[in-house]
């Protein structure tokens, strides 16, 4: 059977809505003043920056666990841009994760993040057929400070087009 979720949200004035998911979390909607809101919570195109942060490192933490590899520490940032035309969908996402930990290998994160975005993210899954997604592998050592960038990881139409 087909995993299933489920939202709610209600207007609370101005362009401000409280969500509210079927676990029972909540956040705050909200837009720009210059759009007519107050900037009182997240705009709803940037949940999917958040969510796609949080899927992808739910599965890199889990592979890298897998593969016996000392992570400490994990940071991830997102940068996404949007067609100029309706619906302004995003076109461009780059993402960057910072893995710290001892003797961690390079590969093995650049693996995590590959495996991620090509078979297990569903937030990345529905991106990618309209966005570029670009993913920056970045490993540093806790005892010597030492950073590797790997090669980067993409996915999107245009790269699902030159592989066909």
């Amino acid at each position: 059977m087909a995993s299933e979720k489920f939202a709610t949200a209600r207007f609370d004035g101005g362009m401000k809505f409280s969500a509210r998911a079927g676990s029972g979390h909540e956040l705050t909607m909200d837009t720009g003043v210059d759009d007519g809101g107050e900037n009182a919570g997240f705009s709803p195109m940037e949940l999917p920056l958040v969510a796609v942060l949080g899927c992808t490192g739910m599965d890199a933490v889990t592979i890298l666990r897998k593969k016996r590899q000392d992570v400490t520490g994990y940071e991830m940032s997102a940068h996404g841009v949007r067609a100029e035309t309706h619906p302004h969908v995003f076109v461009i996402i780059e993402i960057e994760h910072t893995f710290t930990g001892n003797n961690l290998e390079p590969d093995a994160a650049r693996r995590a993040i590959e495996l991620s975005a090509t078979r297990y993210c569903s937030v990345g899954g529905m991106l990618h057929h309209t966005a570029v997604i670009t993913h920056t592998v970045v490993v540093v050592d806790v005892a010597t400070g030492t950073r590797t960038i790997a090669e980067p990881v993409v996915v999107g139409p245009e790269v699902a087009a030159v592989a066909d």
